[in-house]
């Protein structure tokens, strides 16, 4: 896992790695900027719907704005992993390639992309798993408020698991040429990728690299498993 991390991150200064991180930023950042808009304008109507208006007490403009903000930074924690890793989808055989070409040229040759229209399946079949697993944690997260860090562990273990997998197969899927191929990575070693990508997702700035650092590490730790024969 260090070895995926040190090679992922020397890599950071690829071009190609770099149009990727741009080109993944800026849609998830807009994504984003769309989502919290809408998102103000409908939870504010919502609270103004329940009655939390001036003419009931006083100042419920600005309880309404704290309450909406507040709402909109904890969805924001939680969703801002989900779309950049839905829109990494997109992107992310730029990255893998860049990776492949460059330390595993012979099963680079050997690749065979998904498509555009496969890749638009994974990413929403990828975003569905991540809202649903992140929504059936919520109830379990909600009573461990009162713990300060039982909702934050409950998260990072449910995305930990979703993470890796995803991040996985992003690379898997590229060199399973038989379907019923099983995947070359246990576990343990899928989990270890996604909750090192779940903590720096978690982190600001950090937050901004981790799903292009992710898939990279993905095609290190695919590889020198020997998916396709081929080792750096």
């Amino acid at each position: 896992m260090f070895t995926a991390f040190s090679l992922a991150l020397g890599q950071l200064s690829d071009p190609r790695v770099l149009r990727v991180l741009a080109k993944s930023l800026g849609v998830t950042l807009a994504l984003f900027a769309v989502l919290g808009f809408l998102g103000w304008m409908g939870l504010d109507a919502v609270l103004v719907w329940a009655g939390m208006t001036d003419r009931n007490f006083e100042a419920s403009e600005g309880l309404r704005g704290l309450l909406v903000l507040a709402i909109l930074l904890l969805g924001g924690w939680v969703l801002w992993r989900i779309i950049a890793l839905a829109v990494l989808q997109f992107f992310a055989d730029e990255v893998v390639e860049a990776v492949e070409v460059r330390h595993y040229p012979q099963a680079h040759a050997l690749a065979q992309p998904l498509g555009i229209k496969a890749e638009l399946a994974n990413g929403l079949k990828s975003a569905g798993r991540a809202i649903g697993y992140n929504l059936l944690a919520l109830p379990l997260a909600a009573l461990l408020l009162v713990t300060g860090i039982g909702a934050a562990l409950v998260f990072w273990l449910v995305n930990a698991v979703v993470l890796g997998r995803e991040l996985m197969d992003i690379v898997w899927l590229r060199h399973r040429h038989d379907p019923a191929a099983a995947h070359p990575l246990p576990f343990s070693e899928r989990f270890m990728l996604g909750g090192l990508v779940a903590a720096m997702l978690a982190i600001p700035f950090a937050n901004l690299l981790a799903p292009v650092l992710g898939a990279a590490m993905a095609t290190h730790l695919v590889h020198r498993k020997g998916v396709s024969g081929n080792a750096a």
